[in-house]
């Protein structure tokens, strides 16, 4: 069990680190590189934020979500602009689909719906809260390192991603030995069938960090396990290792406790209006 799990964690993990050193040879080149320009430009990318990341954030891995999860944390990117990347966030569910026929329908629903529901709660977030990341720099993630006194950007990305790939890699294996120990057997008896709560538990569900859950979750919608809204309920709440990567690298605590709170709330109400209409 912990071999398979330990495999598991690595190649998720390996799957991650194209995005991490993406990222974070972005916020290198915009903390060393950035003049008024640039800041005009990002300003009016900014403002279309939620729609882009809302259409990024449903290819079906959870690079995005993490390379979000870093550009927020580095004050690049608005509240709502990672909230529309995590709701939006298919993860592996669409590949699993993939693999039954028929399911094409299924898919166009999931990726429509989580696509609009990123938009518009995305833009909402953007309307309702205020921007914390004002007066915060990006040099602020290099604090703890001390790569802030360097010429270059590839070195100090670099730092930052092998760093951050070693907690992921321990981060996703600790998941996945509980998910191996637990067993879907388990999971199935304690979400239930064909119960209105259903939303509910499986948004907690999607919260946990991992590509495992979103694999869970398609894995008992295919099986009859989960209706269409549970199913949608906790791939909204899904958001890969992002939510792992911004506990990580995002300050103060708070502020990613709410993030969180609002991420479980916006998916189990999505779950549940769906359970009344459909």
């Amino acid at each position: 069990m912990i071999l398979h799990a330990l495999e598991h964690a690595f190649l998720d993990t390996v799957r991650m680190v194209p995005f991490l050193l993406a990222a974070f040879l972005a916020l290198e080149a915009l903390e060393h590189y950035s003049n008024n320009y640039m800041n005009r430009v990002l300003g009016k990318v900014g403002k279309a934020g939620p729609a882009v990341g809302a259409v990024f954030g449903c290819v079906p891995q959870c690079g995005f979500s993490v390379a979000a999860a870093n550009l927020y944390s580095g004050g690049v990117i608005t509240p709502g602009t990672l909230l529309a990347v995590f709701l939006s966030t298919s993860d592996e569910a669409v590949l699993i689909l993939l693999g039954n026929p028929g399911s094409g329908p299924v898919i166009a629903r999931l990726l429509l719906g989580k696509v609009l529901i990123g938009i518009g709660f995305g833009y909402l977030a953007d309307l309702v809260l205020r921007n914390k990341k004002e007066e915060k720099h990006i040099e602020d993630l290099c604090r703890s390192c001390g790569c802030s006194d360097h010429g270059g950007i590839l070195k100090p990305a670099l730092k930052h991603t092998v760093r951050l790939t070693a907690y992921i890699l321990v981060f996703t294996f600790v998941l996945n030995v509980l998910l191996e120990w637990i067993g879907m057997n388990t999971l199935t008896a304690i979400l239930g069938r064909d119960t209105w709560f259903q939303p509910l538990l499986t948004a907690l569900l999607g919260l946990i960090p991992n590509c495992a859950s979103s694999i869970l979750i398609t894995e008992l919608y295919l099986a009859g396990g989960l209706s269409f809204a549970a199913a949608m309920s906790g791939l909204c709440a899904g958001a890969g290792v992002g939510l792992a990567v911004l506990f990580k690298t995002n300050r103060p605590m708070k502020e990613n406790l709410g993030i969180l709170a609002l991420l479980y709330v916006i998916s189990a109400a999505v779950g549940l209006l769906l359970e009344l209409v459909l």
